[in-house]
């Protein structure tokens, strides 16, 4: 529940455009009467997240997340809604009043701080035993990786004993109960080994978010055993996808691109060389969410992993998930050595320098990459692989920037700016070219692939419609009112949107504010976003509008047939006919609605 005023709250809201916030951490481009990016909550290549600047409401039309600013928050950050508000009001520069809250909604809040705090404990205890007798090989191991004190401190490295309930112990000695534990993902509580630490015998790196607050772990085995990397769980303050290692030490950086690595040694081995803008996801493959965190502290991503087979490919799937973050990638070559620890260790700090001076573009290093798969000595072999370039060249959607890879292309491989232009159109004639979906304006569209009840599609098409247009409400309310909404989610929309539309005042983004279920909110967002349609007359819009409202009422007519309860049935059977009348009049009237502007 909110610990604020509604009136503060919505002062809060209304200072933070949902445009401004969310261009923060995913890239939009304007897009209609919206705007659009990749979502961040889930792996895409075309964007389906779109905002909308007149809703203050973002929604994806991939996954089904939406809400508004202080829900991105709470989605994005894993705030609860108290530091949502908080943080918002810190941007718009808002004072909040110190407030006394309940003691179930102080439970609550408090349990997040509790599982910072028993991560805290625990990296102290790593940290102390790696300086104990117990962790002395631990130690030798870290030192002979040419870790210096200084390093170790400055990421908080440790060591878990080698008994498999040391850690838990330790933590119940301080006073923590076993769900909480288990809640951190550093304890494991089962029927057969009772309780048991996840962490054992291991080389500990805490992982901390960008406010330096440890949110997990990783540790490495020492000596035999598997895995040889393992990573704390996902929990209520830990998501891999949305926190990268050493980003809270590199975000201070003053250099101004990222250094992308593959693993924690790569980024404390960069760190101790100076190059402090050094991260690594966190033991799971890279995805846009990542680039969206790194899209809030740079423009330019180096990337700097392994240099064999795994890694190549690992930078063949990163490049086109930074580009579409609106990051510039480059790569950095790593040979003769595999990573950039060995490569510091071999060659040091100015070398290293050196191939970030000299890292490839990452378009000519997936040519280059592409180039292996075929035999360049071979005449047919040669033409497949131009062919194969000619379509990667077709990626790029504006004019000026194919026209320079192609020329950078075929400066490379010496085959002539004019002949390599002439095959990419060659090529493109033959593909095609991706027709992309035209703007959007009032209407009703089929969507493909859409599996929904077409009656519930129907009904969030109206409220669409009508949050888009509130015009059109004194047309809507001479026949529809919300108990003609038979889904339980847009019945509710409905009762809330005409609410603000008696009162002449609509606010959309208050709305999915009054449910306190996630899910009962993105629902919410999107029975304001159904997919609508261009038309080309009024003549059109009206007869859409009719068909609309018309299946709204013929399905209320159909439940109140159907409904046998004999309480109220003279009612009912009185409202079926004023309905069934109200119908039969409305098809044969005609509306004819102007476009909007």
């Amino acid at each position: 529940m909110p610990y604020y005023s509604d009136e503060l709250i919505e002062e809060v809201r209304s200072a933070n455009d949902i445009v401004d916030v969310i261009s923060g951490y995913v890239r939009l481009q304007k897009k209609g009467s919206s705007y659009a990016g990749l979502c961040p909550f889930h792996n895409e290549k075309t964007g389906s997240f779109h905002v909308s600047q007149n809703k203050q409401l973002y929604h994806c039309f991939g996954c089904g997340v939406g809400g508004n600013v202080f829900t991105f928050l709470m989605e994005y950050e894993n705030y609860s809604f108290k530091e949502a508000v908080e943080a918002l009001a810190d941007r718009a520069g808002i004072n909040l009043p110190k407030q006394e809250i309940s003691e179930q909604a102080k439970r609550e809040s408090d349990y997040r701080s509790k599982l910072f705090e028993v991560n805290r404990e625990a990296g102290r205890y790593y940290y102390m035993l790696l300086r104990s007798s117990h962790g002395t090989h631990a130690l030798d191991y870290f030192r002979k990786r040419e870790l210096t004190d200084e390093t170790m401190k400055k990421f908080g490295l440790g060591y878990s004993d080698k008994y498999s309930d040391d850690l838990y112990r330790y933590l119940k000695s301080k006073g923590y109960g076993d769900k909480l534990l288990a809640d951190s993902g550093l304890i494991t509580i089962d029927e057969k080994r009772g309780a048991h630490d996840k962490f054992w015998n291991r080389a500990m790196f805490p992982i901390m978010n960008v406010h330096n607050k440890i949110i997990g772990f990783g540790g490495r085995v020492m000596g035999e055993g598997e895995p040889k990397y393992l990573n704390s769980p996902e929990t209520q303050i830990f998501e891999k996808s949305r926190n990268l290692y050493g980003l809270n030490l590199a975000r201070q950086s003053r250099r101004p691109q990222m250094l992308l690595c593959e693993g924690y040694m790569d980024v404390i081995a960069l760190h101790q060389a100076g190059f402090d803008n050094a991260v690594a996801s966190l033991g799971t493959a890279f995805t846009s969410g990542h680039a969206g965190l790194l899209r809030r502290y740079t423009k330019e991503v180096y990337l700097t992993f392994d240099s064999d087979g795994a890694g190549i490919k690992a930078a063949l799937r990163a490049i086109p998930i930074l580009k579409e973050a609106g990051i510039t990638a480059k790569v950095i070559n790593m040979k003769p050595y595999k990573d950039p620890d060995e490569f510091i260790k071999g060659m040091g700090a100015d070398a290293y320098q050196d191939r970030i001076d000299q890292a490839e573009n990452s378009f000519m290093f997936e040519i280059r990459i592409l180039e292996q798969n075929y035999n360049m000595d071979d005449p047919q072999g040669k033409t497949a692989f131009y062919n194969e370039a000619a379509r990667k060249l077709l990626e790029f959607s504006e004019e000026i920037e194919r026209n320079n890879y192609i020329e950078a292309v075929a400066a490379k491989y010496q085959v002539g700016f004019e002949n390599l232009r002439r095959l990419v159109d060659r090529v493109s004639t033959q593909t095609g070219m991706v027709k992309r979906p035209q703007s959007l304006r009032s209407g009703i569209q089929k969507k493909e692939n859409r599996k929904e009840d077409g009656v519930k599609k129907s009904q969030k098409l109206l409220l669409t419609w009508l949050s888009e247009e509130p015009s059109l409400y004194p047309v809507i309310r001479a026949y529809i009112t919300p108990e003609d909404f038979s889904d339980k989610i847009c019945r509710l929309a409905a009762e809330e949107l005409f609410a603000q539309l008696e009162e002449g005042k609509v606010n959309l983004a208050q709305i999915p504010g009054h449910f306190e279920d996630m899910e009962e909110q993105r629902e919410i967002v999107s029975a304001f976003h159904e997919t609508i349609m261009e038309v080309k007359t009024p003549k059109e819009r009206g007869q859409a509008l009719k068909d609309t409202i018309l299946k709204l009422k013929e399905k209320h007519i159909q439940m109140l047939s159907a409904n046998q309860d004999p309480d109220g049935i003279q009612e009912r059977f009185q409202q079926m006919l004023q309905e069934k009348k109200m119908v039969e009049a409305l098809r044969k009237k005609e509306f004819t609605l102007e476009l909007p502007e």
